[in-house]
């Protein structure tokens, strides 16, 4: 079977002190934690990977991207 490729949404904070962390709304559970914003970028992507392993040789379901983004500006007193 041919893996079937998905772009999932991912929200990176800034954590306190000077890392990052990061997860994913369409799959709970599935977080990472980095030193740099590249590598947090870098982790999540693999823990998305293992995450939707682990859903497929569980039989599991695995969810269709849905989450979407965007900024509104807002005044703020």
């Amino acid at each position: 079977m041919c893996p079937m490729e998905r772009k999932y949404l991912i929200c990176i904070e800034k954590a306190e002190g000077s890392n990052y962390s990061a997860y994913v709304p369409d799959l709970p559970g599935c977080i990472a934690c980095g030193d740099t914003l590249e590598e947090t970028k870098r982790l999540i992507a693999e823990a998305i990977d293992l995450h939707i392993r682990g859903m497929t040789e569980d039989g599991e379901p695995v969810p269709e991207p849905t989450t979407e983004s965007d900024y509104v500006t807002v005044h703020a007193a």
